[in-house]
């Protein structure tokens, strides 16, 4: 199955409408396809202790690998604001341990706009496991 970006990114806005932001009032969506083209969704959903906030693409990868999908080739990720969305930190080591440098990902806004990078150009610099000696 191949799916192109405009019907990706509007999976990732409807995930962006079910974020759950009363804090910051910032939702996101991310919706990513898998090797064998399962696509997932996913928001944000904050807490009052922000530190137990997840991030819309976590939520979304979580999804995929509980259904057993480790493989992801493609990922959108759009806020409601007329500012690309860029992943947090945490966000982008989690993308590393189940994206290759050359997946792609795209950061969006609200009014479909979207530049599509690699994930190296994302994270050039990847912590892995693949680093250290074992």
């Amino acid at each position: 199955m191949t799916i192109d970006e405009k019907t990706l990114f509007s999976k990732a806005i409807t995930a962006m409408n079910q974020a759950y932001a009363p804090y910051s009032n910032y939702s996101v969506g991310a919706a990513l396809v898998t090797e064998d083209g399962s696509v997932y969704t996913g928001c944000n959903i904050e807490n009052a202790s922000y530190g137990l906030t997840n991030c819309a693409e976590r939520t979304a990868i979580f999804k995929a690998v509980s259904e057993g999908y480790k493989q992801i080739k493609t990922i959108i990720i759009v806020n409601a604001t007329s500012e690309m969305s860029k992943p947090c930190g945490a966000c982008r080591q989690v993308m590393s341990e189940f994206m290759g440098p050359d997946s792609q990902v795209y950061l969006a806004d609200k009014d479909n706009n979207f530049k599509e990078y690699t994930f190296k150009e994302i994270l050039p610099l990847a912590f892995s496991d693949k680093d250290m000696d074992k």
